[in-house]
């Protein structure tokens, strides 16, 4: 906590410098009070910022096309990322921030940068039903409706094509059994599989290493940007590494798609 309240400081004495160049470059010449007054073609396109590219892509997903991204991809811990000046002047600029409920950080970021947009809170969850509900409220917010329905149509048929080629490689033909860390829970429900157990976000201890162990999963499914090492060693069973982040093109199905070949994968070699 310490750590962070240093960083916003040093936000707000940045935020400062940012009002002056607004105040400079800002005001409407004449020539541009009479362009805004005049018609316009078709109602502004929202400038969307986001603090990492998950956030990002159910921004895309719902219709967004202006969307910026603070931290960078590489940062696995979004928390422990300092915000740069040119961050605080796209939050400025922005008409809705997003943030997930672990980075509480975004309300401050906002405040330091004397942005007017609106701080909208997002369930970060693969589970196809969370994001469907999560895009429909975005394009709500956005303005973007009919882009985010037309995304969920193309979403539907992508997942059940999925789904049905990873079940297609089950072991036997049968669901495999499987233990998931609790970020990583939907690539479970993609490979048709029901969790006999979960773990996380912190480390496995003795007690539940022994409980999950004895339930003999076949496949342990990880979550990449919080591993914490070997889940259940000397247990058999195939440890999956699953991507909840989308890259930097912001598309959420190739984090699906990465899942199914990394489950038909290690199920070919259970």
């Amino acid at each position: 906590m310490a750590r962070t309240r240093v960083r916003i400081t040093s936000l707000l004495a940045l935020s400062a410098a940012l009002f002056l160049t607004a105040a400079c470059g800002n005001d409407p010449s004449p020539q541009d009070t009479k362009s805004e007054a005049g018609p316009q073609p078709q109602a502004r396109k929202p400038v969307v910022v986001v603090t990492t590219t998950w956030e990002g892509a159910f921004a895309k997903a719902a219709g967004a096309e202006d969307v910026k991204v603070i931290v960078p991809q590489s940062v696995h811990h979004a928390p422990d990322y300092d915000p740069k000046p040119s961050d605080l002047a796209a939050v400025a600029k922005a008409d809705f921030v997003l943030y997930a409920p672990f980075e509480p950080y975004a309300a401050k970021i906002k405040e330091a940068a004397g942005s007017k947009a609106k701080l909208v809170k997002v369930n970060l969850d693969n589970d196809p039903d969370k994001v469907k509900a999560e895009v429909d409220k975005l394009g709500a917010l956005f303005g973007t409706a009919d882009a985010a329905t037309r995304w969920k149509t193309g979403f539907d048929t992508e997942y059940a094509k999925l789904n049905k080629e990873v079940q297609a490689g089950w072991p036997g033909g049968r669901s495999p059994s499987v233990v998931t860390q609790v970020f990583t829970a939907w690539s479970a429900k993609l490979a048709g599989a029901t969790p006999v157990g979960t773990y996380g976000p912190e480390a496995v201890t003795p007690a539940q290493l022994a409980e999950l162990a004895a339930k003999k999963p076949e496949l342990v499914l990880d979550n990449a940007h919080m591993s914490t090492g070997t889940v259940l060693p000397d247990s058999g069973a195939e440890q999956v590494k699953i991507v909840n982040y989308p890259g930097e093109d912001l598309d959420l199905l190739t984090v699906y798609r990465n899942a199914a070949a990394e489950l038909k994968k290690a199920m070919g070699a259970s």
